[in-house]
């Protein structure tokens, strides 16, 4: 598979070759109790990244949340030269993720975006947006359990509160600052 995305992407050059969660594919090299599997597939991103047939107008770009698992011989100049570090969002951020994923929700007149974003200092995208589905979830969990009726028309008049989205901040957990600082001198 490795081998006919390259030559697929040299054939469509120009063109972008993206590996999300490259840590999956190409964990340090002896630390995998498979069947050689991964090693094979390291061996041949490796082969395509520097063989000898060059990527004229393709380029390669990886993503992964765990660079300390990524095998060295992929970190090396001529393969993946850059490694950019993208922290967590800041305030402006978080209150426009925030608009996205409350927007088309019956959010109560309660909820302020922007205190909101400001209690989410180190919540990821992906944090706070877990955040907006779970004050929904809890909302919609206290309606059934004070009896309230399913019908459409009933349904479509809960409203997810503040105290909703406090306690959904509760069950979800923002990345530790030591994870924070671990990604950060990678």
């Amino acid at each position: 598979a490795v081998r006919e995305t390259f030559r697929k992407a040299r054939q469509a050059a120009p063109c972008v070759i993206f590996l999300d969660e490259i840590d999956a594919i190409a964990p340090v090299r002896g630390t995998s109790h498979d069947s050689g599997v991964t090693e094979r597939v390291i061996s041949q991103l490796l082969t395509e990244m520097d063989g000898l047939e060059s990527l004229h107008n393709v380029i390669v770009i990886a993503a992964t949340n765990r660079p300390d698992i990524i095998d060295p011989a992929l970190l090396r100049p001529g393969r993946f030269d850059r490694m950019v570090h993208i922290g967590p969002p800041d305030l402006e951020a978080r209150k426009e993720i925030l608009k996205i994923h409350t927007k088309g929700r019956p959010v109560a007149e309660d909820v302020d975006l922007a205190k909101l974003a400001a209690k989410m200092d180190n919540f990821t995208g992906a944090e706070v947006a877990a955040v907006c589905n779970e004050a929904v979830m809890l909302a919609i969990r206290d309606y059934v359990l004070d009896g309230g009726d399913l019908g459409e028309e009933s349904v479509k008049k809960i409203k997810v509160g503040m105290k909703y989205f406090e306690k959904a901040m509760e069950n979800v957990e923002p990345m530790s600052e030591t994870e924070l600082k671990r990604y950060e001198t990678l």
